[in-house]
């Protein structure tokens, strides 16, 4: 009996995971965003948490989803309470669900109504949909219905499981311990914390109450009680968030908290004088479902009014501390939410943003090293070390991130922002370390008391003003998805490639003629070679970009796609390039001595 039981929870757990999942891939990923971007307003925030529960099964998921909105600073705390209420009564609508699994018909056109006949058919055209027909959308449909039909088949197997107990008189008299509100309190949240499920505790009372021991005063408790211990999941889930995300975790706790406490008290207490009853009245499914539904419903009414003072009562349980880190520097990490793994519209969307704040401060290195050839400070060159550091943690966070979302199920247009971001995140990264190197060359000139001539410096001051172009067309058109800027960058990164070249042709005709030293054409070249990588990997992100609006990314052709932008657009971007940034003409005597001796 107890195995029968322990199967029959197994199976309604399943079922209700494989439904759950599969209602949120028909729904196109689109219903976690929808949970943060339309909670502007409380009505709007319980409407919603209500709808999304309702549909993924789980009111524990849906926070734990709200928790990591939270921390990863998408949603403010005030904006969750909402969404959580409506959570716990949406969890509800599951019992309801439920009750189409007591549904029997004996003979006749009833028997068509049966649940076996229903999950039948409903279990054969799902199967229909998985294995034979070929598109995604039908073969989620056919989760949702083999997910239901596996529920309906785990309730009846829990129910034909404790149906003999009704016999049982040492069973009744068990159960009747329950209607003792502590002892029922404790029950459902031992039982629900060990589930992890409140809809699976329901599921459970739902099926000893076809029994006929489960009464009233039984089941008013336990329903209490299951609200509590479903916050077990989530305050796990809370464990290593910001203080945001715990405050959220604890929300969900308090809520259910208060309902248990309000209500006992306030049904107790009017008890005591009043004498209700319906105490001893046999509870069915359907009875416990509406019983579940009412009193969350119940709360939810009586705490709408009392958000703001919700909110100020977690900032007291979860003060603001000073934090050793600077979070502005390390905000991005927390967008990279483990718990959006499991939702890729919104880890591309996270990824997405944290990549820009990578991207940002790459450029910003790329600019403080450009400064530093001019205006040398220990402070300076120390502070693009440490900016570096946070780039390879970026690297390092980003990439891990990434590659486990390479594991999940998502459309096309998420498929292509991952290949992007992969193809782009090293080359980010090594803009990041030029800087570096740059800011090593303006050391190395410091320390060394080493100056360019008037010339070569003039030349340098073309390239540098060209290549803090490159980098902000760069850094512009992979933050905003901008694929018109995107391609201004090929024509200014082979003007640069030219100028590179021009540059050290020049500079070997000064080392020839006297006018520079030997000590200072290492430096100059070392100083190219290092600005010529930068143009070259800015090229690589807008070409990444251009070439993923194609149906797919050929890994083979992408170092030889930057031939196919040569077109009329092209060839007039860089004639633009080629008079702005164009480099003085050296003086007679000195382009004939290079001349002459090449």
């Amino acid at each position: 009996m107890i195995l029968s039981l322990l199967s029959g929870v197994a199976l309604f757990l399943f079922g209700m995971s494989l439904m759950g999942d599969g209602l949120k891939r028909v729904a196109g990923n689109k219903l976690e965003l929808i949970l943060y971007r339309l909670t502007n307003t409380p009505l709007k925030g319980v409407l919603l948490g209500t709808v999304v529960t309702a549909i993924i099964q789980s009111s524990s998921a849906t926070t734990v989803m709200v928790v990591g909105f939270v921390n990863s600073g998408m949603m403010k705390v005030s904006q969750s309470i909402g969404i959580i209420m409506g959570a716990n009564i949406g969890t509800s609508i599951t019992g309801w669900i439920l009750c189409l699994s007591y549904m029997d018909g004996s003979e006749g056109i009833a028997q068509l109504l049966s649940t076996a006949t229903i999950s039948s058919i409903v279990a054969i055209v799902g199967i229909v949909f998985k294995m034979v027909i070929k598109k995604d959308a039908y073969k989620s449909l056919g989760d949702i219905m083999l997910g239901f039909s596996i529920l309906m088949l785990g309730m009846q197997t829990m129910s034909g499981a404790v149906s003999p107990l009704r016999e049982s008189e040492r069973f009744v008299s068990a159960l009747t311990m329950f209607s003792n509100p502590i002892v029922g309190i404790v029950v459902g949240i031992l039982i629900t914390a060990v589930l992890q499920s409140a809809s699976a505790s329901v599921g459970i009372l739902q099926a000893l109450s076809v029994t006929g021991a489960v009464s009233f005063a039984t089941a008013l408790p336990v329903t209490m009680g299951i609200g509590v211990g479903a916050a077990c999941p989530v305050l796990l889930s809370s464990i290593g968030t910001n203080k945001n995300g715990k405050r959220t975790a604890l929300i969900y706790l308090l809520n259910d908290l208060f309902g248990m406490v309000f209500w006992s008290i306030a049904f107790y207490a009017v008890n005591a004088f009043v004498k209700f009853s319906f105490l001893d009245r046999t509870m069915g499914p359907v009875g416990i479902a509406l019983m579940n539904t009412v009193f969350r419903m119940a709360t939810t009414l009586v705490l709408l009014p009392f958000i703001r003072h919700i909110e100020r009562f977690v900032h007291w349980l979860v003060k603001e501390q000073e934090e050793e880190e600077d979070r502005e520097e390390m905000a991005d990490f927390e967008l990279l939410e483990e718990r959006f793994i499991r939702f890729p519209a919104i880890a591309i969307n996270q990824s997405h943003r944290a990549m820009n704040g990578m991207a940002k401060k790459a450029r910003k290195n790329i600019m403080r090293s450009f400064g530093l050839m001019e205006n040398y400070s220990q402070e300076k060159y120390q502070k693009i070390q440490d900016k570096e550091n946070l780039i390879d943690a970026y690297e390092d966070k980003l990439g891990t991130y990434l590659m486990q979302l390479t594991g999940t199920e998502m459309d096309v247009s998420l498929i292509k922002q991952l290949t992007k971001f992969l193809h782009t995140i090293g080359d980010f990264e090594r803009l990041g370390d030029h800087a570096v190197n740059i800011s090593g060359v303006a050391k190395e000139l410091y320390e060394k008391k080493i100056s360019f001539s008037e010339d070569a410096q003039s030349d340098l001051n073309v390239l540098l003003n060209a290549l803090q172009e490159i980098v902000n067309l760069t850094v512009s058109a992979f933050c905003e998805d901008d694929l018109e800027t995107a391609v201004k960058v090929e024509p200014l990164r082979e003007l640069i490639g030219i100028l590179c070249d021009e540059l050290k042709l020049r500079h070997i005709s000064r080392l020839r003629v006297g006018s520079c030293k030997m000590t200072q054409g290492f430096v100059f070249n070392d100083l190219l070679n290092n600005l010529e990588r930068i143009a070259a990997h800015c090229s690589n992100i807008a070409v990444a970009m251009i070439e993923l609006e194609a149906e797919e990314f050929d890994t083979h052709e992408y170092l030889r796609s930057v031939k196919g932008l040569k077109n009329a657009g092209y060839s007039r971007q860089f004639e633009y390039y080629e008079k702005k940034y164009e480099i003085k003409r050296a003086k007679k005597g000195k382009k004939k001595a290079g001349s002459k001796e090449k």
